[in-house]
């Protein structure tokens, strides 16, 4: 993992040129040899390939003047990726992809309409507990707290979720994408949230009685359909202790 040295021509590298490609990692820059993998394209890779399709099929149907507005409403969202400068943000573009691609997740698909960008309340997830259900399915019980808004509900939790042996570290590439759902109504902080996994031991190849769990998980916005940066959490349990 070799480590990129700043000179005096350029402080910071990112993205890809010729066979190198720059990433950061704790805020530090490396470089590696640029990736060619085969994209066999599994079904959720494919699904999440054809929303994507639609949403830029979508864009291409605004009117000039909604795109102009969109770009007015992009200045000042700071960019999920480098450089992270204070005067970089993204583009009109980007934050019409973004919000139509949270509906998507949220399971209502369509066309977004233009709206600002709001700061995301701060939020936390702890890990209570493992259960199979059905032989087959495992659900992941998380207290949820999102602080300083009178709607706890307008947020969903996204998780990306890998289980790997116990004390293996994370594989980005394996990480699968979650939904969370209400174990009850009460909107309520804490909120207990559930992420349920369909044949989890399928999914990763993996029947063990106890897993490491790695969970990057964020908000997504009911209401615009916007997300907000990742956090992590990795933790272990057993299934012979699940409730």
């Amino acid at each position: 993992m070799p480590t990129y040295q700043p000179n005096i021509r350029f402080s910071d590298c990112w993205s890809s040129v010729g066979g190198i490609t720059f990433y950061h990692r704790n805020g530090k820059c490396y470089w590696r040899a640029k990736p060619a993998p085969a994209f066999p394209g599994t079904l959720g890779q494919l699904d999440h390939q054809a929303v994507h399709f639609r949403a830029l099929a979508a864009w291409r149907t605004l009117d000039h003047r909604e795109q102009v507005q969109w770009a007015s409403y992009a200045r000042g969202v700071a960019a999920h990726r480098p450089p992270f400068l204070k005067e970089n943000h993204i583009s009109g573009y980007n934050l019409f992809v973004s919000a139509y691609h949270g509906f998507a997740t949220l399971g209502n698909e369509h066309v977004p309409t233009p709206a600002r960008f709001e700061e995301f309340p701060p939020f936390y997830a702890k890990f209570v507990s493992a259960e199979v259900v059905g032989n087959a399915d495992l659900q992941l019980r998380f207290s949820l707290f999102v602080g300083g808004t009178a709607d706890p509900l307008r947020y969903r939790a996204l998780g990306k979720i890998q289980l790997v042996e116990p004390g293996r570290g994370c594989h980005p590439g394996k990480l699968r994408n979650f939904l969370s759902v209400e174990a009850s109504p009460d909107p309520s902080n804490n909120r207990t949230i559930l992420f349920v996994i369909p044949d989890y031991r399928a999914l990763w190849g993996l029947d063990l009685p106890e897993y490491t769990l790695h969970i990057r998980y964020l908000l997504l916005d009911t209401l615009t359909g916007y997300r907000n940066l990742h956090k992590k959490l990795s933790c272990s349990f057993s299934l012979m202790e699940s409730i």
